[in-house]
């Protein structure tokens, strides 16, 4: 397994949401100014969305939503349904996520198979519990933010190399998955209370469509 294949299954579950309630796949964050590259909508596919939902699912579509390659999205499908994290829809091919499964794996194990550590100051993308997501909910979580190194980014903080490598450019894209891969990193990064209220939203976000 390698760490893209989390990061595809948590797309997966987000876009399962966004197409249950029929919202806009591209919808960007709020504080998308100085984040967000010109450009980066695909207008091609944004118009394809509104006619066949299984086109969402295509590799084309989730690479221009990932930053993940067709081939390497594609690999990361078969050793997921291979562990049983995913299976192929049986009427229409769309691959299904293992939510529960999932679940489990990222709260039990993820911190120690893709372990993190915090490093030296950087400009980048909040994570963990300086993200949209956890503010607020935490009375102090520690000196400095956490951020994922991006030349796009609007925080300052630690250096967190997020779970995949354009962890980044996919968050750009989809709120929703920039909050997971947050609640992610508050559970493999995160003490006792973080980890612990990270872990309970997560289970919202990870909840059936």
């Amino acid at each position: 397994m390698k760490s893209q294949d989390i990061g595809l299954l948590l797309y997966l579950s987000c876009l399962d949401k966004q197409v249950a309630t029929d919202s806009m796949l591209w919808q960007l964050p709020d504080n998308k100014e100085g984040w967000v590259a010109d450009g980066m909508i695909e207008p091609d596919l944004h118009e394809a969305q509104k006619g066949d939902r299984a086109v969402r699912y295509t590799a084309r579509a989730l690479e221009q939503q990932t930053g993940i390659s067709k081939s390497q999205i594609n690999l990361s499908l078969n050793r997921c349904y291979s562990i049983g994290l995913a299976m192929k829809d049986q009427q229409s091919g769309i691959p299904v996520v293992n939510r529960k499964a999932l679940y489990n794996f990222i709260v039990h194990g993820l911190k120690y198979v893709f372990p993190a550590r915090p490093g030296a100051l950087t400009r980048g993308i909040a994570t963990s519990f300086g993200a949209p997501v956890l503010q607020g909910k935490l009375l102090s979580a520690g000196d400095h933010l956490l951020v994922w190194p991006f030349a796009y980014g609007n925080a300052k903080g630690l250096t967190v190399e997020p779970l995949f490598k354009t962890a980044p450019f996919a968050a750009g894209r989809s709120p929703r998955l920039y909050a997971v891969l947050a609640l992610v990193d508050a559970i493999r990064l995160g003490q006792p209370r973080e980890s612990n209220l990270a872990v309970e939203l997560l289970k919202e976000h990870l909840s059936e469509p």
